[in-house]
């Protein structure tokens, strides 16, 4: 499982590890009951703390996106699309809570805004 880390994002790393690992099952990448390396191999090869990884594991298993056998390991949790749908909402929503701020920042108008918006998402 490809995991990239970066020290200067200014994100914690338990974070980054929870948002790609997300991304992985979203996209399909990582499917259900696929197993997840185990929290020590993983703190190991991306040579961080297994307090971190267990962090990242926790985050997953409470929001639904694995489930932790006791000796087994971890494991991709069966997908709820209204669980993963409720994440990619959350997630607009920030980015565009964003854009908000900016153009308030700026000027520009919400009609203006809207007209952006309306030509990113068709494409234009």
């Amino acid at each position: 499982m490809d995991i990239i880390i970066s020290n200067s994002s200014g994100r914690p790393i338990y974070e980054q590890i929870t948002e790609q690992i997300k991304s992985h099952i979203i996209t399909g990448y990582l499917n259900e009951g696929d197993a997840l390396p185990s929290m020590r191999l993983l703190a190991k090869e991306l040579h961080i703390s297994v307090i971190t990884t267990k962090r990242a594991y926790e985050d997953l298993e409470r929001d639904g996106f694995i489930e932790t056998v006791a000796g087994k390991g971890s494991f991709v949790a069966r997908k709820n699309m209204a669980l993963i749908r409720e994440e990619q909402l959350k997630k607009a929503e920030s980015f565009l809570q964003s854009a908000v701020d900016t153009a308030k920042s700026c000027g520009i108008s919400l009609s203006e805004l809207t007209e952006m918006l309306s030509l990113l998402y068709n494409g234009e």
